[in-house]
């Protein structure tokens, strides 16, 4: 089988490897599509550098083959089945595991394989070997749509961390890809109202075609109803004061982008206690986020509105242009189909 390496910035390989045996617990996938992260954009940019990188986390494929102990257990994937992966397991050992706080696992990563690469997914190859635990069913859906899985459940894990409600009025500050994966999630779980803030006026008016009920620049902030919640999907000074600015007294803050490297936020103490706010982060995902994430793709309402931020599609064989587009040109997500 291929699987492609990210060895140094900017340098790829396509090795040959065996196809992995499956053991007992285990299910083999034979990858339909895996989406370029900001972390495989970044392995490659040599923003992020841990090398070699078997790379490629948001993945999608059909089940070749599954391990005696897992079959016919009630939910299990079949062969021939469409999935959606958890492809970053957890130690399921440290402190924050054991709390049942596992997207916080201090050991999110994979291991070493016998090329000696870093299996930090895995997914932009053509089989995958997982745990059976980690495969979803969504039915019949575009492959490129079941590989947002991943996304789906960070996204349902943020609206989690932000105790969201039906009916709740909503705000997203930033209009990039989680942006809009926050907006459809949000609307399909019955909020009343989702806003967008965006400065980049071409995102801007996307988010606001693809359904946002208002969708301004920060200098209109004043135009927007006080929100119950707000998402943070930026790392940015500007976008938390933007969400200090827009939710409503007693309202939730979900702080859901990061950089390392990011500004310091200003957080008003006085601010948050006199008008009892919450302000939380959220990283990853838990398992039960992948149970409404799968749901989510499963049910196919929002099928159509998935499919149009894959910004691109490319070959195994083309992973270096894949990652050389996410990686140096605005995108939404750039998927590689094998």
């Amino acid at each position: 089988m291929r699987t492609a390496v990210i060895t140094a910035p900017e340098q790829v390989e396509i090795r040959e490897i065996p196809v992995p045996d499956v053991g007992d617990s285990e299910v083999l996938v034979r990858i339909a599509a895996c989406g370029v992260c900001t972390m495989e954009a970044n392995l490659y940019a040599g923003r992020m550098t841990v090398y070699p990188a078997a790379a490629g986390h948001e993945i999608a494929g059909w089940v070749e083959k599954v391990g005696d102990k897992a079959a016919g257990l009630d939910d299990m994937p079949a062969v021939g089945d469409l999935v959606t992966i958890d492809g970053l397991p957890r130690c399921g050992t440290c402190r924050s595991c054991r709390a049942g706080q596992s997207a916080i696992c201090v050991a999110l990563q994979g291991h070493k394989r016998e090329d000696g690469a870093i299996t930090m997914g895995a997914g932009l190859a053509d089989y995958i070997k997982v745990d059976a635990s980690r495969v979803w069913s969504v039915g019949d859906t575009d492959p490129a749509v079941a590989a947002m899985g991943e996304p789906l459940a960070c996204v349902v894990h943020s609206l989690g961390r932000g105790a969201f409600r039906a009916g709740d009025r909503v705000t997203v500050i930033g209009a990039g890809y989680m942006g809009h994966l926050h907006l459809a999630v949000t609307k399909a779980l019955q909020a009343r109202s989702v806003a967008v803030v965006e400065r980049d006026e071409q995102r801007l008016a996307a988010i606001a075609a693809a359904g946002a009920d208002a969708a301004v620049t920060p200098d209109d902030l004043g135009e927007l109803p006080a929100a119950d919640v707000v998402f943070v999907t930026i790392a940015s000074k500007d976008a938390i004061a933007a969400a200090l600015a827009t939710v409503g007294d007693g309202g939730r803050i979900v702080l859901f982008g990061g950089s390392p490297g990011g500004p310091p936020a200003e957080l008003p103490g006085y601010e948050v206690h006199r008008r009892q706010l919450t302000v939380t982060g959220s990283f990853s995902h838990e398992p039960e986020d992948w149970r409404a994430a799968a749901e989510l793709l499963r049910g196919g309402a929002l099928t159509g509105r998935l499919e149009t931020l894959v910004t691109a599609r490319y070959a195994l064989d083309e992973v270096e242009k894949a990652l050389k587009q996410a990686a140096e040109t605005p995108v939404y997500r750039v998927v590689v189909t094998p």
